[in-house]
């Protein structure tokens, strides 16, 4: 009788030790689950306060591309030719912090003056940089490392190059130049977003003439092309400190 009640009391003691472990297990995954609830609704909070802090630049980021279709490789040609009869425009300021340079595109580049012209009205250039320096021979602008600029080209058309318009004009000092997304380019287009300004000697245009339509040339502000160019860069020529670009049609 004393043994079959020592059993009995033994197996009750069992059966609460394992009760009480998964007990213990159920609260420890609440308060996980809880913790991650937490997390969650701070980084919700923390991203609203980000987008309060942001709204000036996503709303003007909106606008962009607005009311114009996006531009393709198939509807550039029609779209650039009836924009730039309605925009004649030839005359371009970029401001930086080193200074202002004016720009003078030619119109007997119709395609690529349009798309520049284009490209100024609806802000694009507003927050990249002069990207690429190199001394006694280019800065080229139109890009940057912030994701606005990735989402500007998506809104305006990311898929899309310009038909060379190289017209038989040579690179000179403070030439702009259409820029080309590879070297393996056949047909010479060039990208819509980039543009280079040369600088350096004549000797240093043999690869450039005849593959990169000239489309524009510096008027006022070469002073600061050489500024510009003379900047501590690192290996790939990015400027060490950004160069941003402020762009509007005069």
């Amino acid at each position: 009788m004393k043994y079959l009640s020592y059993l009995l009391l033994t197996a009750v003691l069992l059966l609460t030790s394992c009760e009480d472990k998964k007990n213990a297990s159920e609260v420890k995954t609440e308060t996980t689950a809880e913790s991650k609830t937490t997390s969650e609704k701070k980084s919700t909070s923390t991203k609203d306060t980000t987008t309060l802090d942001t709204s000036e630049n996503e709303e003007k980021e909106e606008t962009i591309g607005a009311g114009y279709p996006k531009i393709t490789q198939e509807n550039l040609s029609e779209f650039l030719t009836k924009y730039g009869k309605e925009n004649p425009e030839t005359k371009v300021k970029i401001a930086t912090r080193l200074g202002d340079i004016v720009i003078d595109l030619y119109e007997d580049t119709p395609l690529h003056r349009a798309n520049f012209i284009y490209l100024v009205k609806q802000g694009y250039f507003n927050e990249t940089f002069f990207h690429r320096i190199v001394p006694n021979f280019i800065i080229q602008g139109g890009n940057s490392d912030l994701p606005s600029t990735n989402e500007k080209r998506f809104k305006l058309g990311d898929d899309y190059l310009i038909p060379a318009e190289i017209n038989g004009r040579n690179h000179f000092k403070g030439s702009v130049s259409g820029a080309k997304e590879y070297r393996e380019n056949p047909d010479k287009k060039s990208a819509p977003f980039e543009f280079f300004i040369f600088l350096g000697p004549q000797t240093s245009t043999g690869h450039l003439n005849g593959n990169y339509t000239v489309f524009g040339r510096v008027t006022q502000g070469m002073n600061v092309v050489e500024k510009i160019a003379a900047l501590p860069s690192d290996e790939g020529d990015w400027p060490l400190q950004n160069v941003y670009i402020e762009a509007e049609v005069l």
